[in-house]
């Protein structure tokens, strides 16, 4: 949030990732609009002009927070007005995006910077507990909860979800075909993504799921990984992967409230959380290069790929990774011989295997990551 020193702000992130929490405490004596208060929303809902005329009164460059700017987007036309004729400072924060990206919303013609703010990090945590983030994920309140009340604190965020970012703002006809499309992405998380097929399980066309995806999207709640489609010398797999925004919702939506370590689900979620991990650090770093995965058509496949193919990485959530398993690596660096190949495992130590291809236990790598030494 260095950029709100100089520079208005939009801060997205989905619902208890601590926007306010953070907004709070890094600035204690900013002007605040919370739009979750009735009577603050009710009031400038009315009359969006009391938001301008009240901060005709603020001092030239003065900082203004706006909580939940999705609420009340036309606020953003007065935020306009102040920014260019007052020179006022705003953070903008919310949990969706999508009713700022409707016709008609001003987007503030790019005075405004955009952050987002994801889930806890491993960096953040000085006793970082990997099982315990693969089944609570990494949203504050859930990461700390106690073993007897996570799974009520994700029951109760999913409706919320559902209730009031889907049902209230009417973004959805029918609320059953949309939680059944949340299943069937549940059970593919991490995986291709083919609308026809999800469709079929949902009862509902490809159409409407790709718009359900778009939903999921817009508010925070999941993301795409694009296929990387640079120079290769094979054919590769042109669609996008979903992930889910927290490696504890696909969790709690398929009744997982334990991982056992060696198995199928157990090695998703740990490549679903390096995947978050990754997300986060290229979001917070802002960092250029893009994440993306590789795929053949012959199932030749690297999890992650950094940028042009500066780093392809494996993530296996095993103990002794073997010689199979750097076989996706290998193909990949036929077309790209500069990139470095790592596999990030439960391996004791880090160690070279296959010639060229670095095995590194998992706190090794987050290390590695966080201390910007990964690329």
């Amino acid at each position: 949030m260095r950029d709100a020193t100089t520079d208005s702000v939009f801060l997205l992130g989905a619902r208890q990732t601590g926007k306010t929490t953070l907004l709070l405490n890094l600035f204690p004596n900013a002007r605040l609009y919370d739009l979750l208060e009735a009577d603050t929303f009710t009031r400038l809902q009315r009359n969006p002009e009391l938001l301008r005329q009240e901060l005709l009164l603020a001092e030239d460059g003065e900082l203004v927070i706006i909580d939940e700017i999705q609420l009340l987007p036309e606020l953003l036309n007065e935020v306009h007005w102040l920014i260019t004729r007052k020179s006022l400072r705003f953070i903008l924060s919310g949990s969706s995006a999508r009713k700022l990206k409707r016709r008609g919303v001003n987007t503030l013609g790019g005075r405004a910077l955009r952050n987002v703010l994801y889930p806890l990090v491993s960096a953040e945590i000085p006793d970082f507990d990997l099982d315990r983030a693969l089944i609570h994920g990494m949203i504050p309140r859930h990461y700390l909860a106690p073993e007897d009340l996570v799974f009520k604190r994700l029951q109760a965020y999913i409706n919320v979800y559902l209730t009031e970012e889907i049902k209230a703002e009417a973004l959805v006809r029918n609320l059953g075909s949309f939680s059944r499309f949340m299943d069937a992405t549940a059970l593919t998380n991490g995986e291709i993504v083919v609308y026809s097929n999800i469709a079929q399980d949902c009862g509902v066309d490809a159409k409407t799921v790709k718009e359900y995806f778009n939903i999921l999207t817009d508010t925070m709640i999941g993301y795409m990984i694009p296929a990387f489609t640079g120079k290769m010398t094979r054919r590769v797999v042109q669609a996008p992967r979903f992930y889910y925004f927290d490696v504890a919702i696909p969790n709690f939506i398929l009744g997982r409230r334990a991982l056992a370590a060696g198995t199928p689900e157990y090695g998703h979620a740990f490549e679903h959380f390096m995947i978050q991990e990754l997300v986060a650090y290229l979001g917070y770093r802002d960092r250029r290069e893009k994440l993306s995965y590789w795929r053949t058509y012959q199932g030749k496949e690297v999890d992650a790929v950094i940028g042009d193919g500066a780093v392809a990485i494996e993530f296996k959530a095993v103990e002794m990774v073997k010689n199979a398993h750097t076989h996706g690596l290998k193909a990949f660096a036929e077309a790209y011989p500069q990139a470095r190949l790592v596999i990030v495992s439960l391996d004791p130590r880090p160690r070279m295997i296959a010639g060229n291809v670095e095995v590194m236990p998992y706190a090794d790598f987050l290390d590695t990551l966080w201390h910007d030494r990964l690329f």
